[in-house]
């Protein structure tokens, strides 16, 4: 058998021609001829899976593994030959015979069912795999409220509510104000923030609504501190979870969203404190 790297390498060239057949005038044709390719190599490397999977049930005993270390192998290996016929069938259906397949029936990922499908519609990633993450901070740059989604995100009006709720709850009604972009915008959130005495700056969907509000001091200024929540993001997801979640299973990533958020505030209020102390020394001097 060749070594695996050289699979993933030729599955990997295989993925790239798949991705840039869309630029050309023939690119389903394209996409067609490279589905067989990969359908092909697949094949091969299930057949090395399987073959290699019987030895290592027989002859377990002369590796370095106890009989549950090498059944716990076994499994991982089944699991993903259980799925792959069933891969296989949805990607012909799709491309080759172009027939759509329902959501609740596609395999996303063959080692964790729980991801979703996310509509992004931006310039190269239209669409992505994964949990969607809700991130709330205030002024100071602490995440007050966060939650991870199991299955798809409702839209993000119905998550302010939600938000707001939880954070009452946890902190009590101390809440002053709420900033959010525009996907958060609804009359039911306008009239809850209102009903609860919290000043709204959630930007407004309508044009007319923005110019108007757009003459408070108050909500330019949020607005504008609303837009650094965007590094944020980018500064949770890049240094205190890695570029990917490794933990299996989703109440493991989960867990782990939940203690990255714990050490990124235990960062942030030390980061306070120490620019407090440097300010408390200049005014001394």
């Amino acid at each position: 058998m060749e070594p695996p790297e050289t699979f993933l390498t030729r599955l990997n060239r295989l993925c790239i021609q798949m991705t840039h057949a869309r630029a050309h005038t023939d690119g389903l044709r394209q996409r067609k001829r490279t589905l067989r390719q990969m359908d092909r190599l697949v094949g091969t490397v299930r057949n090395h899976a399987r073959r290699y999977r019987d030895l290592l049930d027989q002859r377990w005993a002369q590796t370095d593994w106890t009989r549950p270390q090498a059944e716990q192998v076994l499994r991982r290996m089944e699991h993903v030959l259980t799925q792959l016929p069933k891969a296989r069938h949805q990607a012909r259906q799709r491309i080759l015979a172009g027939q759509l397949v329902p959501n609740d029936e596609k395999i996303l990922s063959l080692y964790e069912p729980e991801v979703q499908v996310i509509v992004r519609k931006k310039a190269g990633a239209e669409v992505e795999f994964g949990n969607t993450l809700l991130l709330g901070e205030n002024p100071q740059g602490l995440i007050l409220d966060w939650e991870l989604f199991r299955e798809s995100a409702p839209a993000d009006a119905a998550l302010l509510g939600r938000s707001v709720g939880r954070m009452e709850a946890v902190y009590g009604p101390k809440l002053k104000a709420v900033a959010a972009d525009r996907g958060f915008d609804s009359y039911t959130n306008r009239v809850g923030l209102a009903a609860d005495g919290i000043y709204n700056a959630v930007c407004p969907r309508s044009p007319a609504q923005l110019a108007q509000r757009s003459g408070s001091w108050k909500f330019k200024r949020l607005q504008r501190r609303r837009a650094q929540t965007e590094g944020r993001v980018s500064i949770f997801k890049n240094v205190f979870i890695g570029e990917r979640l490794r933990s299996k299973g989703f109440a493991h990533r989960e867990l782990t969203v939940t203690w990255a958020v714990l050490v990124h505030n235990l960062w942030v209020l030390a980061r306070l404190q120490r620019a407090a102390a440097a300010t408390a020394v200049c005014q001394a001097a």
